[in-house]
């Protein structure tokens, strides 16, 4: 019987115009009713996270940034696994060098040097997810990241690395060039304190390498009295893979890559054919 359910967002829960359908939301407010627990989790900050799920009406816990930040549905922090600031400037500097853009998420919110990049990365996630989309819609909609303050412009990063009161959760890279983009993977890869993954096909996501959702995911139920095995995940993209393995069942959704295809039990519908809502009601 499956006690918990967990969702990403972008791909999987989020359709094409990044929105929660009514078919999607139906489907887990009865889950909710019959007593099952349901999680969000994303690379997302909460507030990003928070921001979407308002507009829905919805209300559950929360895994965010890729499993740095746990937190009730209520927003208060159950748990957070930060970056050590040393370790942070390392990686840093080495997207730096390869001339990377990158965003900063921290405790108090996602940072940025260049607001017009900040919508950009958002378009690189949804276009990766939904080909078929019009780029131009998107950056209408990733606009809001921006207007709802959702990221918030710096002038040096330098001012959240010194602040002892920011903890930094994740750094997003962004480069259209593959080569320069995978010479930096490669080097961030040198620092074992770190878990590289990707949402997109042009992003790096950086985290504390105990920050990923199957950990987060495997922690939060078990602080509810559930086993993992008694879990369903859903998913679409390569950071999703570590709470795919570890669900008792695994649910990749119709527009999901083939390799996260293979690793998992079911294959639903697309995020825009409400395959979150039909994975849900099998189970139900």
């Amino acid at each position: 019987m499956i006690k918990c359910i967990a969702s990403d967002m972008d791909g999987t829960l989020l359709n094409s115009y990044q929105q929660v359908s009514q078919e999607n939301k139906e489907a887990i407010l009865k889950a909710q009713s019959q007593g099952v627990e349901v999680v969000i989790a994303s690379g997302r900050s909460y507030q990003e996270i928070r921001f979407v799920l308002d507009e829905a009406g919805i209300h559950c816990p929360a895994i965010c940034v890729n499993g740095a930040e746990v937190r009730t549905k209520e927003g208060e922090i159950l748990s957070a696994v930060p970056i050590e600031k040393h370790v942070a400037k390392k990686a840093a500097e080495k997207l730096m060098e390869k001339d990377i853009y990158f965003e900063v998420y921290t405790n108090k919110g996602t940072y940025s040097l260049d607001p017009d990049k900040a919508v950009e990365i958002l378009v690189d996630i949804v276009v990766s997810a939904n080909p078929e989309v019009d780029p131009e819609d998107v950056v209408k909609r990733a606009g809001e990241r921006t207007r709802h303050g959702l990221v918030h412009q710096v002038e040096s990063y330098d001012l959240l690395f010194n602040d002892e009161t920011h903890q930094i959760y994740k750094l997003f890279g962004f480069a259209m060039d593959a080569e320069r983009r995978e010479a930096a993977e490669d080097e961030l890869k040198e620092l074992t304190e770190l878990a590289v993954s990707s949402s997109g096909h042009n992003n790096l996501e950086i985290t504390n390498r105990n920050a990923q959702k199957g950990i987060a995911l495997e922690t939060f139920v078990k602080s509810k009295g559930i086993h993992i095995s008694e879990t369903m995940a859903m998913g679409d993209s390569f950071n999703d893979i570590s709470m795919l393995e570890r669900a008792g069942r695994a649910v990749a959704m119709g527009n999901a890559d083939y390799e996260i295809k293979s690793l998992c039990d079911v294959i639903t519908a697309t995020n825009d054919g409400h395959g979150v809502a039909k994975a849900i009601l099998e189970v139900l």
